[in-house]
């Protein structure tokens, strides 16, 4: 079977990740499912997924640019804190680049993006960052970063049988930042890597 790309379908474990029982104010739906955006830093979308390993759950935080598919920020955690997940995640994707220009900040109802550390964060830049939620219960809000889960886990984690947590943090560091940031092409960028996307998009701009 495996010699043809073949494999056996598992049962999987449910973890919940989104718990959207909580009394923080929920945001409005700016992005409605609009998923096509002409610059970088115009949406990022997160979302919150579960790693089944023998030693636990592991809790893997992304948040991905829409212009071009990149996971900018991820976080990797034993528990779904607010600082140890979203935070975390944030503050790598804010290391890498310089927002000048409005954001929409799109996620679902969960309370690590609610909750007051993280929304208070999001206000520290004057306005410049606009936060957005999905409805109530409708993941084609975020069918993004749920396509984006579904690959990582179909490709790659469902292939594997983690022992330890360590061991399956080094898997998906190599598939995010060696595989789907670099190697990886996208249908959505015309079958091209991000990187050749983002070349031909460079040169557009310097021909107009």
């Amino acid at each position: 079977m495996n010699a043809n790309y073949l494999f056996a379908k598992r049962k999987r474990k449910f973890k919940a990740t989104t718990d959207s029982k909580h009394n923080y104010p929920i945001a409005p739906n700016l992005l409605n499912q609009n998923f096509d955006v002409s610059r970088q830093n115009q949406v990022w979308v997160s979302d919150i997924t579960y790693i089944k390993t023998k030693q636990g759950w592991l809790y893997l935080t992304v948040i991905i640019d829409l212009f071009n598919r990149k996971v900018i920020g991820w976080a990797l955690s034993n528990n779904l804190s607010t600082e140890d997940t979203i935070i975390k995640a944030w503050h790598m994707a804010v290391k890498k680049t310089t927002l000048t220009q409005p954001l929409i900040f799109h996620s679902d109802r969960g309370v690590q993006y609610a909750s007051h550390k993280f929304t208070s964060l999001i206000k520290s830049y004057n306005g410049l960052v606009n936060q957005s939620m999905s409805r109530k219960g409708n993941c084609w809000d975020n069918a993004v970063a749920e396509s984006f889960f579904k690959s990582l886990k179909v490709e790659w984690v469902y292939r594997h049988n983690y022992k330890l947590r360590s061991e399956a943090e080094l898997s998906i560091f190599g598939w995010i930042e060696t595989w789907c940031n670099n190697r990886r092409r996208h249908s959505f960028l015309g079958n091209r890597t991000i990187r050749e996307f983002e070349i031909d998009m460079y040169n557009l701009k310097l021909a107009a």
